[in-house]
């Protein structure tokens, strides 16, 4: 379980993040949160699909970056192997959170957290966090645009599948892949968009969601689905060079 602190430039002055993907340091999950506005870049690289959380039945997208758990086939000897690599992974081992109002004041502010429990984690390896002053790093920097970005796109998530229920756009899917050497994948539990749905909506429906931005994010995630074929391919070929 991640252990999260406020992150503060006192108790953390000497902290370094190693920002190389490895299965060592927690990048072998088989897919990972993508946001809306990022769908134009991982839909060049990944299949997008939807998974409902356990805990709230919310509808979250997702990256699928392998066919069985704890895989990730854009991992290579040389890191994450791929031209795009999604904000969600970037941004480890940081996370940001919501502090409530303080008393007098009407807005929540937001905060910068670290998962202390990390492997990323070190005070002699990686990118400083802080400046010897106390600033921020260039790389804190960085992280903390990052995190605006996701708070944004969760945000803009939410909105976006609160449409697709709306409309029933959103179906359950099972894929079943039989690789060479005779293994079978029956990965279950994804969402994907119903095109015969989408196709039949009524004129003023389709324009709402062209007006809101919407439709580009459905066509980006069935597009998306012809890269399962790359994972395949992907999956092949470690087989052939591995054995496993």
């Amino acid at each position: 379980m991640p252990n999260f602190a406020l992150l503060n430039n006192i108790a953390h002055k000497n902290l370094r993040v190693i920002r190389d993907h490895t299965p060592d340091y927690g990048d072998n999950d088989m897919s990972a949160v993508t946001f809306p506005q990022e769908f134009r870049a991982i839909q060049n690289e990944y299949p997008i699909f939807f998974q409902k959380n356990a805990d709230n039945g919310k509808f979250i997208a997702v990256a699928l970056f392998g066919l069985r758990q704890n895989e990730n086939l854009f991992l290579s000897e040389s890191g994450w192997d791929a031209n795009y690599t999604p904000a969600s992974v970037k941004r480890r081992p940081f996370l940001i959170g919501v502090q409530p109002p303080k008393p007098g004041e009407n807005s929540q502010s937001h905060m910068v957290y670290v998962d202390m429990d990390s492997p990323r984690l070190s005070e002699t390896t990686g990118d400083a966090v802080f400046l010897p002053h106390g600033g921020y790093s260039p790389y804190l920097e960085s992280v903390v645009d990052l995190l605006e970005y996701i708070q944004y796109g969760t945000e803009l998530s939410e909105s976006f599948v609160n449409e697709l229920l709306q409309h029933e756009l959103l179906e359950i899917v099972t894929l079943e892949i039989t690789l060479k050497n005779g293994d079978r994948n029956n990965l279950v539990g994804f969402y994907t968009i119903n095109e015969d749905k989408l196709a039949a909506l009524g004129a003023d429906i389709a324009a709402s969601l062209h007006s809101k931005g919407y439709l580009p994010f459905i066509y980006m995630v069935l597009a998306s689905h012809s890269n399962v074929v790359k994972l395949i391919n992907r999956i092949e070929a470690r087989i052939a060079q591995t054995g496993r």
